[in-house]
């Protein structure tokens, strides 16, 4: 296991304080990887590195995007935290599930926007869905509070060392650019026999797609090898 491995994802934050906040606490637990996703606030900015206080350098050495799709597209496996059950074919864990992710590979920690949490079209890109265990009369909490209570958790995990994960090392997963790739040819084919149909009903049919590729471990022989069946069904026609 490795702190390395392990990134934080605020998904269009809308408060200065907060993602200050939240770069703190990542630095209190060791951790380094921030990731900002078209955030409403000018990034980074005085007040966000003020608030961050003595872990400007995580603020400093964050990465910015504009979109979801590009920020996770070198991060392996994608847990999104949500403060409700979402009705969608995701697997969804609490923290004590934790210690059977596989920290060897690269993972991301998903999170919403202050005002509304994430969406279903974000939730859609991910593995796994996380619920931290709250009053289930109130069940708000604020982002900073949310990330550190994972963070904490995880680095005790990290601490105690989690269990070797054993799998053939001749196997190697797709990473998330591979899938993006395989599915970004599978629509483009289907958007050309008009699959999508009716048009306004294309947002929720991507969205159901996604949801079923991105929680598969693929390898990267098996995205290669459906890259090929849908550039071969292309030919066909």
């Amino acid at each position: 296991m490795s702190k390395n491995n392990i990134s934080f994802i605020l998904h269009k934050p809308q408060l200065s304080e907060n993602i200050g906040a939240c770069a703190r606490a990542i630095k209190n637990f060791n951790f380094k990887k921030l990731i900002v996703i078209n955030p409403k606030p000018i990034f980074p900015n005085d007040k966000i590195l003020a608030t961050s206080v003595g872990a400007k350098d995580v603020v400093k050495q964050s990465k910015e995007y504009d979109n979801l799709e590009k920020a996770i597209s070198k991060i392996d496996i994608i847990i999104a935290t949500t403060a409700r059950f979402r009705n969608k074919n995701v697997k969804h864990i609490n923290l004590d599930d934790l210690k059977k992710i596989n920290f060897k590979k690269k993972i991301g920690f998903l999170f919403g926007s202050e005002a509304s949490g994430l969406s279903n079209d974000a939730i859609s890109y991910a593995n796994y869905t996380l619920q931290i265990p709250t009053n289930p009369d109130f069940k708000s909490l604020n982002l900073s509070h949310s990330l550190i209570i994972i963070a904490q958790y995880v680095y005790g995990l990290i601490k105690l060392k989690n269990v070797p994960f054993k799998k053939s090392k001749k196997i190697k997963s797709a990473s998330k650019k591979e899938i993006q790739s395989m599915l970004t040819l599978c629509i483009k084919n289907l958007d050309e026999i008009n699959f999508f149909k009716p048009k306004e009903k294309r947002p929720k049919m991507l969205e159901n797609l996604r949801n079923i590729f991105y929680k598969m471990d693929l390898s990267d022989k098996e995205t290669r090898i459906l890259s090929s069946v849908f550039a071969s069904l292309s030919k066909k026609r």
